[in-house]
């Protein structure tokens, strides 16, 4: 159980610093042709297994309370962000005017609303069986992008195009992932995302936007029938994607372990200094491959801070509305201060 608990941490370690280091990306796909391949190759993938977790974990729906505390933990934090960055970014972007559109969502946050809305679904979807639910889940994923105004409006789009794969997460169990995790499967999932990227390095006309998922077919191409196959096939290698990256997680503790508790933190705080980023003379270095490799440091880094237990002790009170963490950041360092200061008067 223990070493199951480091899979998932390391899990989603791993994922959140891909968020910040495609998020820092973005600002050179038009650019360089290398950047954007890999950029496609991140979004097939870092999001979706993002999501596919939580489902696996959503499993106290039926628990009085349970939407009351959920609201609490996602929709509660949504607001006060949604806030925070509409004052953000009319000091960054020099706006004449503020605005607060509490139902779009600025860039990220789309994914608390969507992820409240996964969970209230789960009550009903849960007393389907298995193969039926995911079938009309996949089917709702595919009709949606038919409909115009089902866009960025309340992550309606997004919320029906990726609840497929927090259902499929809901539904797997211990023994899926143990055995999704065997050593011989391992090569298998590398040469995966070896043949993924070559196949966008080969194909370099792919329109990212199908990764995202936040967008009516008409807006991408002309809505068709086989707009609903693009779709599916999005849907196809995303699965397969996700499945490789969970193959290769590493299931031992690790220095960044613990880290993957406050991936919430990382994901919530990032985008001030992404956006800061993107404004900025900085982004202008970095035009060669080796420089590319340093931004990826850079977002390690910046991974590391955000989830480190000082900024989860700073954004605690805005995110979970405690401040245990800071709290106890508090008492161990009045008893360092104690300590040094008995040692100082003892010599």
């Amino acid at each position: 159980m223990k070493q199951r608990d480091y899979y998932f941490d390391n899990a989603k370690f791993i994922l959140i610093f891909f968020v910040v280091f495609g998020h820092l990306l973005r600002s050179f796909i038009e650019d360089n042709e290398m950047i954007y391949n890999v950029y496609k190759v991140i979004y097939t993938f870092h999001m979706p297994a993002f999501i596919l977790v939580s489902g696996f974990f959503a499993r106290g729906f039926n628990k009085k309370g349970y939407v009351m505390k959920i609201a609490k933990k996602l929709i509660l934090p949504y607001f006060i962000f949604q806030l925070i960055y509409s004052i953000f970014y009319y000091f960054l972007y020099s706006k004449s005017t503020f605005t607060m559109d509490p139902f779009n969502p600025h860039w990220s946050l789309w994914f608390l609303i969507s992820l409240f809305c996964w969970n209230i679904m789960l009550i009903g979807f849960s007393k389907l069986k298995a193969p039926i639910g995911l079938l009309i889940a996949f089917g709702l994923g595919l009709a949606v992008g038919y409909v115009d105004w089902i866009s960025n409006y309340l992550s309606l789009s997004r919320t029906f195009v990726f609840f497929p794969l927090f259902l499929l997460g809901y539904h797997l169990t211990k023994d899926h992932i143990k055995t999704l995790t065997r050593p011989a499967f391992k090569v298998g999932a590398l040469v995966t995302f070896a043949i993924v990227f070559l196949g966008f390095y080969f194909n370099p006309d792919i329109d990212y936007k199908w990764l995202l998922g936040s967008k009516p077919y008409s807006l991408m191409e002309a809505a068709s029938l086989s707009s609903m196959f693009t779709r599916l096939g999005f849907y196809l290698l995303s699965l397969l994607m996700v499945f490789s990256f969970l193959t290769i997680v590493p299931k031992k503790q690790y220095f960044f372990t613990d880290l993957g508790k406050n991936t919430l933190y990382v994901y919530l705080l990032h985008g001030f200094f992404v956006r800061t980023f993107r404004e900025s003379e900085v982004q202008n270095f970095f035009h060669s491959p080796d420089r590319f490799l340093l931004l990826a440091v850079i977002a390690l880094l910046l991974t590391f801070l955000l989830s480190s237990k000082y900024a989860a002790a700073l954004a605690q009170p805005l995110i979970e509305f405690k401040t245990s963490r800071i709290n106890r950041l508090k008492t161990r360092f009045t008893a360092i201060l104690r300590f040094y200061r008995r040692k100082l008067l003892s010599s």
